[in-house]
């Protein structure tokens, strides 16, 4: 989930929280709804629409976090921001088909949703409040009706191209048959960069929030370019290629005085904690110790303030894999483990060299000036800095 972010409510195991942004939309509605000679009756109601909408905003994001989970993919949370909600998945489907059916899983909660207003209209008529909500400034439609055709937008919205919206994971998943998973993504973010554009465009003359939507798209589309571009190189490679090999590690019987000067001797900021026995039992971050020094003194023993939990990798283990783990642990280093030894670390900035040389000797390679005779990516010389 994103940082400042509240935890309202766990449905199906998935914390549904709300960022401290969608404050801002609550305070805009009741401007507006003040500034237009609304009353406080007029005012609930909108406030009452928004949350209403955003129940079905929630109920989308479910959507795609049931049918992720149908493929085994866990989602880590869902959150509310003023321009909509985010599915927070533990990891991204590469397979197209799978792709096609999470994006298409949150649309379709829509149309239910729609169909079962629409239901409720053609039985019943509408309920009407007794203010319209701000959002529908002008219109004559009762709450229901709002409600309806909100969801009926909310379906042809995200269904445009944008990436990474859900339409444009339709189109990267389609683009994904045809072409490596990489250049899929690479051109489903280009589309979803005009998209980008015209969301400003449109944002300007009409609509402000198609601005902030237009962010949003754009910089989701070349983050999610670039970790495509990161599991493409990383394919096929193992821990032990990218691992650190030279590193120190500290015992939980230390003290932070001793994690100190370790920090101060070299450039390592992550260090494995060991028992007596040599096994990892934990991990302590700069981060961490900073804020164990401030709170506790150089006296804490390094056990009591460690990380604990943090996933261990085996050295022959897949490199994609590991990644993704890291990503879904919050760990910062991983131990790498050869027959339950430790014997290296893995952590992001070495991944992220790894990539960068490996993308290096792959575009030289693709230009044509590379030959036979280039050293392997596994060589030793590029898993052995400390």
């Amino acid at each position: 989930m994103f940082k400042g972010s509240i935890r309202i409510v766990r449905v199906f195991g998935i914390d549904v929280a709300m960022h401290w942004t969608f404050l801002l939309l609550v305070g805009w509605i009741v401007f507006v709804s003040m500034t237009r000679g609304g009353d406080l009756v007029g005012t609930a109601w909108s406030l009452g629409f928004v949350g209403a909408l955003f129940t079905c905003v929630v109920l989308h994001e479910l959507g795609h976090a049931l049918a992720a989970r149908r493929y085994g993919i866990a989602t880590r949370g869902i959150t509310l921001l003023p321009i909509g909600g985010v599915a927070a998945l533990e990891r991204m489907p590469t397979e197209p088909v799978q792709e096609i059916v999470i994006a298409l899983a949150g649309p379709a909660v829509n149309v239910v949703i729609a169909g079962l207003l629409f239901g409720v209209l053609a039985a019943v008529g509408d309920v009407r409040p007794t203010g319209t909500p701000v959002l529908f400034v002008g219109q004559n439609y009762g709450i229901v009706a709002h409600l309806a055709i909100v969801n009926v937008a909310l379906v042809l919205f995200n269904m445009l191209p944008a990436f990474p919206m859900d339409g444009g994971r339709v189109l990267r998943a389609l683009l994904a048959t045809a072409m490596s998973y990489a250049d899929a993504t690479e051109w489903a973010a280009r589309v979803g960069g005009v998209m980008a554009a015209l969301f400003v465009a449109l944002g300007l003359f009409f609509n402000p929030w198609l601005v902030f939507i237009a962010l949003f798209v754009f910089l989701g589309g070349q983050a999610e370019a670039r970790a495509a571009r990161t599991r493409s190189v990383l394919e096929g490679v193992n821990v032990g290629q990218a691992m650190l090999t030279a590193f120190r590690t500290l015992r939980a019987d230390e003290t932070l005085a001793d994690a100190s000067a370790e920090l101060l001797a070299g450039s390592q900021q992550d260090f494995p904690v060991v028992d007596a026995q040599e096994r990892v039992v934990g991990v302590l971050t700069r981060d961490l110790l900073v804020q164990a020094l401030a709170r506790e003194g150089l006296g804490a023993s390094v056990g009591s303030v460690m990380m604990r939990g943090c996933p261990t990798v085996a050295e022959s283990a897949d490199l994609e894999d590991a990644f993704e783990r890291m990503q879904a642990s919050r760990c910062p280093v991983l131990p790498v483990l050869r027959e339950e030894r430790l014997v290296g670390l893995l952590t992001m900035e070495n991944l992220g060299e790894f990539v960068m040389l490996r993308g290096a000797l792959d575009r030289r390679m693709a230009s044509g000036q590379g030959d036979v005779s280039r050293p392997s990516v596994d060589q030793s010389s590029w898993s052995s800095r400390g």
